[in-house]
């Protein structure tokens, strides 16, 4: 298990200790009544709160269904199971060993004393590459930032094949439209905080959809998709966004993929497993859904994702709220490791390989003579095609295209123990749970938990108005195309707005990019 990414892990089980119950309290949802727990600070929590049906036996790839009425009171106290996933991978992030199909649950941590008091809402998307996530991870817990005044609820959804593989059946029986699953189901969350949030004293009016890695992703198709549309009013998203070109059959990586291209894929996948047709799927177990790693990923299905969401920015078909974007410094330290991938000739082989007449752009950019650069430029171009390119290019749509501001961070702080500004090192920070940490991976300094207060700070004005800034933070200029700037958030004695960084790279990936959307155009 790798350090960095396993900070979780290590204060997984130190939340219940931290945790102190008072009486319980009662809410009344549309549903039915939940009985929570009382924090000392005064946060009430509801755990474990479903917001669908399960789905399960025939319910199984089919949009949630708005959960059952309950009669009597039903116990919010525990999280409810997260989705089917590779326990192995889950547990690297510290989520409970606790797994089921049965997954649609949300939870609320609230600082109102009732209904009533319209406190701004932060709708949290788990990330974890579609793959895995659970919003029982302790570095997810909403309590201390619920603490600065906002209600925050934490939405689970489906991974893997169960929440995005795609299938011709599928999409007879929809009307053409198959995928997506676990997209729908962050919109049926989004339709519940807007149905029953009032009660815990949350505003339905005021909502911001935030996330990180795929959390992220996923805030940003929703974004573009009418799906989604007046659910949210603010967007955070941290280290993720989708706005490179659905990718054709002959190409490798993580974004979107045309409809036709994911139900052939998946028709594959249910045949390996046997499957002759989508009752027989529904019947096998869960478990035979994890033997074959790999990646599953949202598709262009024409509904929740009506189409490339660059070009849908670029014709103005998008939900234009104030949105707040960044990446971390070393994102790719979690994911590239020196050796022989990373050797000058393996680089340049790769490069070669994945990115077709920009390959030689994209070398000169990330110089790579030595095994040091080579190693520096395979973290680094990671980095930047994943997570760096899409929040410089959803920052650059919003500037152009919409009304409200875009804000954009680049966050190099090291988590205390950590080797860098890693992917997802910036959780803890945000949520204010630094104080899990300990023991093994050392305990947070007087500035940890300033930086941490400071990023919260900024997290929930964001939330409460639309913009960052307030008397008492350091200034955040909105984005600007004619004068690109960021907050960064380092280890300086405060942060300040400069440069967005590796512009020149950010540059290159661009000239890719349009070349990939010109190619997918003249179909390939």
């Amino acid at each position: 298990m790798r350090r960095e990414g396993t900070w979780i892990a290590a204060a997984g089980w130190a939340l219940a200790a931290t945790m102190t119950v008072a009486a319980g309290e009662r809410v009344e949802t549309r549903s039915g009544t939940v009985e929570g727990t009382t924090k000392a600070s005064g946060v009430r929590a509801f755990l474990g709160i479903p917001f669908a049906e399960s789905p399960v036996g025939d319910l199984r790839w089919r949009a949630p269904r708005p959960a059952r009425a309950w009669e009597g009171v039903r116990p919010a106290k525990a999280f409810a199971p997260g989705p089917v996933q590779n326990a192995l991978f889950a547990l690297a992030t510290g989520a409970p060993p606790n797994f089921s199909e049965d997954c649609l649950y949300l939870n609320v941590w609230t600082p109102a004393k009732g209904p009533g008091e319209k406190l701004p809402v932060m709708a949290w998307i788990y990330g974890g590459g579609f793959m895995i996530g659970s919003t029982g991870t302790p570095a997810y817990d909403g309590a201390k930032l619920a603490e600065k005044g906002v209600v925050v609820v934490s939405i689970a959804y489906r991974v893997g094949a169960l929440g995005f593989l795609a299938h011709p059946g599928l999409g007879t029986e929809s009307g053409g439209v198959s995928g997506n699953y676990g997209l729908r189901d962050q919109v049926a969350g989004l339709e519940w905080i807007r149905d029953n949030i009032e009660a815990f004293g949350g505003d339905p009016g005021n909502v911001t959809a935030f996330g990180e890695s795929a959390g992220a992703i996923s805030v940003s198709m929703l974004a573009a998709s009418p799906r989604a549309k007046g659910l949210f009013h603010r967007a955070i998203a941290q280290s993720g966004g989708s706005f490179a070109p659905p990718r054709l059959a002959d190409e490798g990586g993580q974004t979107v993929r045309p409809l036709k291209l994911a139900e052939a894929e998946g028709a594959r996948f249910l045949a390996k497993l046997g499957a002759a047709d989508l009752a027989a799927a529904r019947a096998l177990p869960p478990s035979e859904f994890l033997k074959e790693t790999r990646w599953w990923w949202p598709v262009v299905d024409g509904d929740v994702i009506p189409g490339d969401q660059y070009e849908r920015y670029r014709a103005g078909a998008f939900n234009d709220t104030p949105v707040l974007i960044g990446t971390n410094s070393d994102e790719g330290a979690l994911f590239v490791r020196p050796g022989p991938a990373t050797t000058p000739e393996a680089f340049e082989a790769t490069v070669r390989d994945g990115y077709g007449d920009l390959a030689g752009a994209i070398l000169a950019a990330y110089p790579h003579a030595t095994a040091d650069e080579a190693f520096r430029a395979s973290k680094e171009l990671f980095r930047d095609a994943i997570f760096a390119w899409n929040a410089w290019a959803w920052a650059r749509l919003q500037a152009e295209k919409g009304t409200n501001r875009a804000y954009v961070y680049y966050f190099d702080r090291h988590a205390p123990g950590s080797h860098g500004a890693s992917h997802a090192a910036e959780i803890p920070f945000v949520f204010r749970n630094l104080s899990l940490l300990g023991g093994f991976f050392g305990r947070p300094g007087a500035e940890d938990l300033a930086a941490s207060e400071l990023m919260s700070d900024y997290w929930v004005q964001f939330a409460k108005s639309g913009d960052p800034n307030r008397p008492g933070l350091p200034e955040w200029p909105p984005f600007s195309i004619a004068d690109p700037k960021c907050l960064h958030l380092d280890a300086a004695p405060a942060p300040s707005a400069r440069p967005v960084p590796n512009l020149p790279k950010l540059e290159a990936l661009e000239a890719y990019f349009a070349w990939r959307r010109e190619r997918l155009a003249n179909g390939g």
